[in-house]
């Protein structure tokens, strides 16, 4: 299995912001949220960790976030963007991600509720 580590960087990102501009309008946006069971919040964190830079590595992903909830540990929501719902499909039919997908019910109350979006232009747009 190979392995992508490169930091977080838009390409060509010359100053503050620039990297939105490798975003496309209508951008396919996702929220999700996944709930850690009693006890197992350092399990689902440790489970979860190692998909960032996986993530983070496919050419298709535009945007990988995960993070936990300040106000509720063990709440952790990701903010994932994709040029299409089809990268996402792409996505989540990944190896690592079935794979994590696979733990959840041990891990998680729930399973993921997501919320799916579009990226909005701007106002200049």
């Amino acid at each position: 299995m190979a392995f992508c580590v490169s930091p977080m960087k838009a390409i060509g990102q010359t100053g503050p912001g620039s990297g939105y501009a490798k975003i496309p309008r209508g951008a396919y946006s996702i929220i999700a949220e996944v709930h850690a069971k009693p006890g197992k919040r350092e399990e689902l964190r440790a489970a979860t960790l190692p998909l960032i830079s996986l993530v983070r590595c496919d050419p298709k992903n535009l945007v990988y976030f995960f993070q936990e909830d300040r106000e509720s540990p063990g709440h952790f929501i990701f903010y994932e963007v994709f040029a299409t719902k089809e990268d996402f499909e792409a996505h989540n039919n990944t190896p690592y991600v079935k794979e994590w997908f696979g733990k959840l019910p041990e891990l998680a109350e729930g399973g993921v509720k997501t919320t799916r979006m579009e990226v909005q232009p701007s106002a200049r747009e």
